[in-house]
This record gives C-alpha cells, structure tokens and sequence, in this order.
C-alpha cells in the first residue's frame, strides 16, 4: 500500500500493513500455521462464552434507549476510562504497531505521536466535556444541532455513520486474515464467530456489555503484549543483547527534528496526531458515549485522563514488542515467519508462548476485533436513533426505543459481518486505501466545525458548512500531495475549516441563536438556562446577530 493515500483516523495503523515477505525479516523456510491444540480452543471457547454472558447479564439492566446507549450513566470512571483506551486499541492497533519494527527502517519515530493526547485531555474536559453534558445530549450531533440547526446536525451525523460502516468490514477481515495465518483457522469461519458474537451481546447488554467486554480486552492484550515482550527477550539471551542489537540497526530512534514535511518527522507527529486525536475525541460518537456513560462531568473527566494517562507506557510497550520481536527473529534466522509482518504477533504467540496462555491472548485479539465491530453498531444504532429516528418521531414508549434499538443493532452486526465476508471472499484489499481516503477528506473538516461551534459565538450554520466542505477539499489536497506527509490532513482539513468558516460567517449576516450555555464564552449559564436548552433547539430564543 502507498502511505500518501492512507486515511486521516487510520494512517499509523495503514503504515504497518505494508507487505514484508518472510524473507525480509529473516525467514529461511516456507511460513505455515502450526496446530492450534485442544487446550488453546478450550481457552478460546470460554473466554468467547464469557463474552455472551456479559451481554446477557446487562440485558436485565435496560428499560429504554437511553440505558441501552449510555448505561443510565453507571458507568465507574475507571471502566469508562479503559473503554475509551480500548475503543481505540482495536486488533488491527495491537498486530500493527509492532510490525512497524520488522518493515524496513522501522524505529520508535511514531511514539511521539502518542504524547499528543495529554496535550488534548485538558482542552476536552475543561471545554468540550462541560458542553456536552450540561446540554444532556446523548450524541456529539446533537450539540451541533443546537449551536448550529438540525442540517449540520444530521450531515455530521451522517459522516460518521458513513465512517464506522465502512470500516466495520476492515476490522473485522484483517484480525481474521492474520489469526487465520498463525493458527490455520478459516478465514471465513473467523470472521462469522467474531462478527455473530459480538452482534450477540451487544443487541442483549447494549453499551454496558461494550463497555465491560472492552475492559477485559484491554487487560488480556496488554498482559499477552507483555508476556510476548518477556518470552522474546528470554529467547535472546538478555535485555543488554537486545538493547545492543536494535540499537546497532537504528530501530530505537525516537526524535527526528529535521524540518521536512513529507516524512514523520517529530514535527509532523506532533503537529499530526494532535490533530487525528482531536477528530477522535471530540467529533467521533464512539468515544464520546463513553464520556456521557458516567454518573458526572468529573468522572468523565478522570476517565479521559486515565485513557491518556495509558496511551504512553502501552505505546512505549507495543513499540518495545515490536522491536524484541524484529531482535529474535534476528537471532534465531532458522525460524518460520508469516508473509507479512502485520501477522507477526499472532504468529509468534501461537508458536511462542505457553499452551493455554496463546489461546488466552489470541482469544483477546478476538475480542480486540469484536471490540471494535461492538462500538460500531451501538454508536451507529444510537446515532439513528436520536439523531433520526427520535428526532423526527412525535410519540414513543420507553419499550419501542429499546426495540428499535435492539433491533438496529442486529441489522448493523449483520451488515458489518456479511461486508468482512464479501471482502474476504473477493481479495479486496485495495478497499482499505479508498476508504480511508473518503473518510479522512470528511474527518479533519468535521473537527473544525466543532471547534467553530465551541470556541466562536461569530460562526453560524452557513459557515459552519461551507466550512466543512473547504476543510473536505483540504484534507483531500494533503492526502493526494506527494509533499505533504499524510499525517498533516488532519491539522489542514481542522484549520481550513475554521478559517474558511469564521470567514463565511463574518462576511455574511445572518440569524443566530441565543447561544447561552453554548459556547465556552457562554458556558456560564444558570442550570435551569442549562435544563431548557436541553430540552430541545426549539427552546433557544432566535435573535438578529
């Protein structure tokens, strides 16, 4: 794959899905799955039975849609925390960035790029957290329904569904193509197990049952990231033969400040993954459920410092697992290797560690992929649900909320199942690279509009869309460019559309809302301004701007 035409949200993963031939990575004999025996299949059935009974268990828990999409906010900040981490961490993260190490030139370049969440926590809670939970809303859309008017609200919305509809297939292929590599499962049969149960618990446990599975995922994968860590170095003799052997090849390179703009350059990173962070944690409805979960404002923001809090030593930890894993191969040449290094990790793990212990840790790159897929049909459903479906019906009952919820998500667990199918069945890879494209063009324009309606009282709906679209064209721009490294669509699609947007909005007079407790210039309105705005955009007084 070519990097200039990954995706804004997924560019670091793209990078590593590089095809490496065993050779390349020291391979002296034709790669082969090995048997995957009894004792690990008994791990994997349980571990993925467990997984159901969490779902039943939080069914008994729902009433109506609001419970099935934000818990009734009991969510503890801790959970909501390792959620929101490992909403992030999906299978494809946890394969990838470790085969960064194993492709040619691999080093430690892309964990500065990790540090740019601490840089965001603060302008998240102190700023974007508040709004959204004063206002009540259950999703980012329906904020900008209220600072803007129902178009933004639903185009936003759309974008987002659009983005998690596509990407449901890759996470569920990928994951499937690489287990299947390292312990000779059928493709296709993966992809059913993991697309049939995760589709299972989250129609039954709703955000609940997300939540808490994505808890046990991220426990199993970092425990599994360091039991793999230990075993390679042990295999090497000592952490000092190593250290001595990556450090001789040049794969610990951290820093590189050299002032280019179409390599990852320490600026690029930083300046990069500020902003795809930024489309994370503010624009996508996945991450912000998690925020609106908890039980207050202040537990959802321990949640988001905890998330990145972990970003940094698990960065540090998969970039270390790569590396030790680049050393042993190195050193024991005479051993198989997969033909691509993303399939590195699963295929060391099966062949590496302990029985019962593999069958463990390839169950959590399961429940990784079924993570994923899991978030995306809840935060889809609940985008349909309220962005569309409540907003447009007059009358309903707390019961055909939960059914339309439930039943959303079986049709979007299906969708998502029958997409990583199809692609699997017809080698569509180059998919991947047109997909991210599209989205990334839209991502870094629907952060601007945010920050517009967040951080300006001037910007009105009309800029706010012209906005979008000249951040689109932006991204776009960068994406295609052969001089700007991709890493900086993001920031180009963000900062266009707020200028662009504020622009539009000074140039043309129009009529704009009483933006009380809408902005953080406004924020500070009384609870009961805070109560009414909530009630609905039709409750804020229109005046002459």
């Amino acid at each position: 794959m070519h990097c200039k035409r990954m995706g804004l949200i997924f560019a670091m993963l793209l990078c590593a899905t590089c095809g490496v031939s065993a050779q390349e990575v020291g391979a002296a004999e034709p790669p082969g799955p090995v048997s995957f025996s009894w004792i690990n299949w008994v791990v994997l059935a349980v571990y993925l039975a467990g997984m159901i009974g969490v779902g039943i268990f939080f069914s008994r828990r729902e009433s109506d849609s609001r419970d099935f999409f934000l818990a009734g906010g009991r969510i503890p900040w801790w959970a909501a925390g390792l959620s929101i981490y490992g909403t992030q961490l999906s299978a494809i993260t946890f394969m990838a960035v470790p085969a960064l190490a194993l492709t040619p030139g691999g080093n430690w370049t892309r964990l500065v790029g990790s540090w740019t969440i601490l840089l965001l926590a603060p302008l998240i809670i102190y700023f974007i957290l508040p709004l959204f939970r004063r206002l009540n809303v259950q999703t980012a859309y329906e904020y900008l329904e209220y600072r803007f008017n129902v178009v933004i609200r639903w185009l936003a919305s759309l974008t987002f569904i659009a983005f998690q509809v596509g990407r449901m297939g890759i996470v569920l292929l990928l994951p499937a193509v690489a287990i299947s590599a390292a312990t000779g499962v059928n493709v296709l049969l993966a992809i059913v197990v993991m697309g049939a149960l995760a589709t299972t618990y989250t129609v039954l446990g709703g955000i609940e049952a997300v939540i808490w599975t994505d808890v046990v995922q991220v426990i199993v994968l970092i425990g599994g990231a360091i039991l793999c860590l230990m075993a390679a170095i042990g295999s090497v003799g000592s952490l000092t033969t190593a250290w001595e052997l990556a450090h001789s090849a040049d794969k610990l390179t951290i820093f590189d400040w050299s002032t280019s703009l179409d390599a990852p350059t320490s600026w690029v990173l930083i300046i990069g993954f500020f902003f795809i962070n930024l489309v994370s944690y503010t624009t996508d409805q996945t991450v912000v459920q998690r925020y609106l979960a908890t039980k207050d404002e202040q537990a959802a923001a321990r949640s988001i410092w905890l998330n990145g809090l972990m970003s940094i030593p698990t960065a540090i930890l998969f970039m270390a697992l790569g590396t030790s894993l680049w050393v042993f191969y190195q050193v024991h040449p005479e051993l198989p290797t997969p033909d691509s290094a993303d399939q590195i990790v699963p295929w060391f793990i099966v062949r590496e560690l302990p029985v019962g212990i593999a069958g463990l840790v390839i169950a959590g790159i399961f429940a990784a992929a079924m993570s994923s897929l899991d978030s995306s049909m809840n935060s889809i459903a609940s985008a349909i649900v309220n962005d569309f479906w409540l907003r447009l019906q007059k009358e309903t009952t707390p019961h055909q909320e939960l059914q339309v919820a439930r039943m959303l998500t079986l049709g979007i667990g299906v969708l998502g199942t029958g997409m990583a199918l199809v692609m699997g069945l017809s080698n569509i890879t180059s998919l991947f690279d047109y997909f991210n494209l599209m989205i990334g063009m839209l991502g870094g324009g629907l952060a601007g509009v945010f920050v517009l309606a967040v951080f300006t009282t001037r910007a009105h709906w009309l800029g706010a869309l012209i906005g979008l679209l000249s951040g689109a064209v932006a991204t776009g721009l960068v994406q295609l460019s052969s001089s700007i490294h991709v890493y900086l669509a993001g920031a180009a699609g963000t900062v266009t559309c707020v200028a662009v947007g504020y622009l539009v909005s000074w140039l043309i007079p129009a009529l704009r809302k009483d933006l009380t407790g809408l902005t953080i210039h406004t924020m500070g309105a009384s609870p009961l301004q805070a109560s009414e705005a909530s009630a609905g955009p039709e409750s804020l007084e229109v005046t002459t701007g």
